[in-house]
Parts: C-alpha cells; structure tokens; sequence
C-alpha cells in the first residue's frame, strides 16, 4: 500500500494537474503514465547499456539511436526553457512513442499517444515531481497505480485490486517453479505472477559467477540495502 511520503508526492502532482486545467481523472492517469513511462523507459535503456557492457554483450540493440539520445528522459528533463521542454516532449518525444512502438507489445496504447497538458509550466512541475518518485525502488510503480485507481473510485466496480507483493512472492515460493515448467495466468493485470515467477528462476537458477549485487532505494531514492540479483535479469 502506498503511504507517507510517496502518497503526498502524487496528491500533490495529482492537484497540479486540477490547478492545471486538467480536471478529468481519466485524462490525468493518462498523462502521468505517459510520462511514468518515459522515464521508465530511460531508466531500462540505462540498465541495459549497464548490463551490456559489463558482459561485452555486442548484440545489444539500443532503444534510442544516437540522434535520439535527446528523446530520454535523463536529457530532456533538464531542459530549463519551459517552452523548448514542451516542443520536444509534445512533438519529438510523443512522436518516438506512436512511430517506434508501433511493432511491440506498447503498439495498441502507445499508436494515439498524446500529450494533453497544454501549459509549459504544468509539464515542467508534472516532470519534476515524476522525476522524485522512487520508481525504480520494489514494487513503486504496482503501488502507484492502484492508488491512481482508487481516485477514480472505479477499481472495485472493475475488479482491479492488486495483489500485494508479499502474497505473490509466498505463492511462488510455494509453487517452485522449474525451468523446463510452463507457467500461466489467466487472470493477468499486471502481471506481478508472472514477474514474480521470472524473479524465482533468476535467483533460484543462477550460477554463483551471475550474481551481481545491485543497491536498494526507499521511497525517498535513498540507499536503504543492497541485493544480489542475476547478471542477466
């Protein structure tokens, strides 16, 4: 469950997009995942350029070519000028969206990609507050999105309730997956099962020689522990 700190962040971005002109729930959900997933995919490319390197891994396939390098999050979110920061992200960044997705499994939600907010200055405090949320730290991101759910007061009409971690975690433990096992679920959301199951392999698996030790952020980005995980998750 989403508490404290974090909880404060996204009642506070959630009121700058009221104050905003943007006042339909469904919209601002949109928005902040557009954005969520921006960084998102910035911080994966980060990790895989990581990972390649570290195993001379010259197959690797970057995400952004090098004149794309502006379209992620880590460059485009120091832009200063608000108004040349809503020119790239509404006409470059949003564009990369729609045409490089097209071929992926993000095809289907990312092919009408927009972005709704129309004042530079509402863009630059939704990029600042997104860019402080942990959302690289445990299961952030299930959290943030069952709470954005429960502000539209729908997610118990819909069926939406998340699975804590711990339960899915205790439920593979107890199932024990094998590699050479198949594994389903046929009620899907978010695919925290499925993840979790990936998770057991990797770590059950895994010769001592892929172990790599990985540092573990709070919900304020603070180093709180550190993790040993396979070289090649």
């Amino acid at each position: 469950m989403i508490t404290g700190d974090l909880k404060n962040k996204i009642d506070k971005l959630w009121l700058e997009f009221w104050q905003g002109g943007i006042a339909n729930p469904l919209t601002v959900i949109e928005q902040i995942t557009f954005l969520m997933f921006a960084r998102l995919l910035d911080i994966n490319e980060s990790r895989d350029e990581k990972r390649a390197a570290r195993t001379a891994d010259f197959s690797y396939t970057p995400r952004f070519k090098d004149n794309e390098q502006h379209l992620r999050w880590s460059q485009f979110s120091h832009i200063e000028d608000a108004d040349r920061l809503m020119n790239v992200v509404r006409d470059d960044v949003f564009k990369h969206f729609r045409l490089h997705t097209s071929d992926s499994r993000f095809g289907d939600y990312m092919k009408d990609a927009r972005l709704a907010i129309d004042k530079p200055s509402l863009l630059v405090k939704a990029i600042e507050m997104i860019d402080a949320l942990p959302l690289d730290a445990g299961d952030t991101k299930g959290d943030l999105y069952e709470y954005l759910l429960s502000k539209l007061s729908t997610a118990g009409i819909n069926g939406q309730f998340r699975t804590p971690r711990h339960i899915i975690k205790l439920m593979v433990q107890l199932l024990a997956p094998q590699p050479d096992e198949t594994v389903a679920d046929p009620t899907c959301g978010t695919a925290g099962f499925l993840v979790a199951v990936m998770e057991y392999l990797l770590e059950a698996y895994s010769s001592e020689h892929g172990i790599l030790q990985e540092e573990v952020l709070d919900e304020k980005g603070k180093l709180s522990s550190k993790k040993s995980i396979p070289a090649t998750y």
